[in-house]
């Protein structure tokens, strides 16, 4: 159905890279989110009516939230897409994090709110009335639920959207929590034994469950996460390509949204080569970053000594010796400047984000290692924290 609706209402729909893509993705899911959920309440209310059930009537408006929950994901999608203004150069992307966001608070409101009413069904229990139309209705409700958990996971797989893979999170969820209602009254037909009020504690565990991953999820790219690695090695890769790079490092990402990437480099190149021919390939190396990953790139150009056997035979023995110092320390900017006393070895340090250790703390380790090694030298160290 969701493939039919597709093709009717949205032209291009394999370009989700545009944003007037994205924002019709957005809309005509959210919107069929809605109709769905809306015509779930209904059933399982009407099915809660009949039985008297607690835990269905809480299912029952755990898809009338959902339903809340489509419209403010509607809502995201439409300011996401807008188009960046003075105010906000960088677009309005990080506007559908923020509804992915209230959308897992509401989850875990909900969450708490029907755990609330459970317990009191379990302190003051009510007769259920088991009957073969409302388990009708909760078996096509969990046949329903588990289709808007594939098409919702997805799609927002396609579209790289957060809100809609915490809208997947939480149909599966309903599906699970669906499940437990249907077993409860299995077992009350069964076996003469009221469980209802368990089961509604159950259905309001997985709800808060959810809710907490998909806020998680949703909180975490707002918070400025680390960047996806294999993308990090992708892009390093891409630049590499062109030979005129014969190294990079100050990689760092910054996400403004689905769509809305930067990143900024340092390309080293050899300071010999000609100035306007190195301008061009890493211009090209923008371009080519841009067009394939639909990630804006500026690239910093760092010219080196190439053609110094003396400064790249140093420069590779205190970058082994630096291992001694963190394992997965590296340098770059690397220069000799010579004088006649001693020779300032001059370098960026870069180390892992997780380091321990204190930059000034970090500076004097390195200064006394390659003083102690080389005691003509001197270490003058920028230390460089890593991004990625």
């Amino acid at each position: 159905m969701l493939k039919l609706l597709t093709r009717l209402f949205i032209k291009d729909s394999e370009n989700v890279t545009d944003a007037g893509v994205r924002r019709a993705y957005g809309t005509l899911c959210s919107v069929y989110g809605i109709f769905l959920n809306i015509l779930l309440f209904a059933g399982k209310y009407f099915a809660g009516l009949l039985s008297g059930s607690v835990a269905i009537v809480a299912d029952a408006f755990n898809n009338l939230s959902d339903a809340g929950s489509s419209v403010i994901t509607l809502l995201g999608f439409a300011i996401a897409g807008k188009k960046p203004d003075l105010d906000h150069p960088f677009g309005h992307g990080r506007v559908e994090y923020l509804a992915g966001l209230l959308l897992s608070a509401m989850i875990i409101a909900m969450g708490f709110e029907l755990g609330k009413n459970s317990l009191l069904k379990i302190l003051h229990p009510e007769p259920v009335n088991v009957g073969l139309l409302p388990a009708v209705i909760l078996l096509a409700s969990i046949g329903v639920k588990f289709y808007m958990c594939l098409y919702n996971k997805a799609v927002g797989k396609k579209i790289n959207s957060a809100a809609m893979q915490a809208t997947a999170t939480d149909s599966l969820s309903d599906t699970i929590a669906t499940t437990v209602v249907l077993l409860s009254m299995g077992i009350a037909w069964l076996f003469q034994v009221n469980v209802d009020g368990w089961a509604g504690l159950l259905v309001a565990a997985f709800i808060i469950f959810a809710g907490y991953n998909a806020l998680r999820d949703t909180l975490s790219p707002l918070l400025g996460q680390a960047p996806d690695p294999e993308l990090v090695k992708e892009i390093e890769q891409t630049a590499l390509s062109h030979p005129e790079i014969v190294g990079i490092h100050d990689l760092i990402m910054h996400d403004y949204g689905p769509g809305r990437g930067f990143v900024s480099l340092h390309a080293e190149v050899k300071g010999c080569g000609d100035i306007f021919a190195l301008h061009d390939a890493v211009d090209q190396a923008e371009r080519e970053i841009r067009e394939k990953f639909g990630i804006l790139a500026t690239i910093h150009m760092d010219p080196i000594d190439c053609d110094n056997e003396q400064l790249a035979t140093l420069r590779q023995a205190v970058a082994e010796k630096l291992l001694e110092v963190d394992p997965e320390i590296r340098i770059h900017d690397f220069r000799m400047v010579p004088g006649p006393t001693h020779t300032n070895l001059i370098f960026d340090a870069l180390v892992p984000a997780n380091c321990r250790t204190g930059d000034q703390e970090l500076q004097k380790q390195i200064a006394a290692l390659v003083h102690e090694t080389w005691p003509s030298c001197y270490a003058v160290v920028d230390i460089d924290r890593s991004f990625v």
